[in-house]
């Protein structure tokens, strides 16, 4: 498999390229998109990296599996496609947003918008079956995003890093906390939001003011 990513990424990644576990991946992923219907598009699993390069990264938001219906996934975490009707947890991210910053709820769904000022939008798990979610879990891929998230730890500084849930909570343990900050909350999805656990957090504005106090641009949301 032909890792179509951008120069800075891959020479942050490319010890982990030379592994025999990302070897196994490739394969793995290559066989399952020749087998099956599988998201993201093969051209975009690695959209998240060349949507943001690696010393533009100023906030990394960790997602877990992309969106496994029909035209969802774009390679970034929470985005979709244009013109795709936005999943619940995207919603309740707009929702928050508007809160907290009286943005007004936006009409695309794609968040290439982000990566494009420096968000990373990084799945834990970089491909999906078609509506089968979780099914490319534990494969590799999550061995492949920890690397990530420690690359950017050790080889740059002042990252925000927005963790949503417990499973982004656990990543806390790869990043520098003397180096880098960390955002905390429950999950946007329905099941979390509804309990309380993310409307309020205030993480688009606590973001942007820690950003304009390192004296960098904030963030459009």
């Amino acid at each position: 498999m032909d890792i179509d990513l951008v120069k800075s990424w891959k020479d942050q990644l490319q010890p982990e390229f030379d592994k025999p576990y990302f070897k196994d991946l490739m394969q793995f992923v290559e066989r399952e998109y020749e087998e099956h219907t599988c998201y993201p598009e093969y051209v975009d699993i690695f959209s998240a990296f060349n949507h943001c390069e690696f010393e533009d990264t100023k906030v990394v938001i960790i997602g877990q599996d992309p969106y496994h219906g029909p035209n969802q996934a774009n390679g970034l975490c929470f985005s979709v496609k244009d013109g795709i009707k936005h999943p619940p947890s995207l919603i309740n991210i707009f929702k928050e947003i508007e809160s907290d910053l009286g943005i007004p709820y936006p009409e695309s769904g794609n968040l290439e918008r982000w990566a494009k000022q420096g968000v990373l939008l990084l799945n834990a798990t970089l491909t999906v079956r078609a509506h089968e979610a979780g099914s490319h879990q534990k494969h590799g891929w999550e061995v492949f995003t920890d690397a990530v998230i420690s690359k950017l730890s050790e080889n740059s500084e002042h990252v925000v890093f927005m963790l949503w849930g417990g499973y982004a909570k656990k990543k806390a343990k790869l990043i520098d906390a003397e180096r880098h900050y960390l955002l905390t909350s429950g999950h946007p999805s329905p099941l979390s939001a509804n309990r309380g656990y993310w409307f309020g957090n205030k993480h688009f504005s606590s973001c942007n003011k820690i950003l304009g106090d390192l004296g960098n641009k904030n963030i459009v949301w």
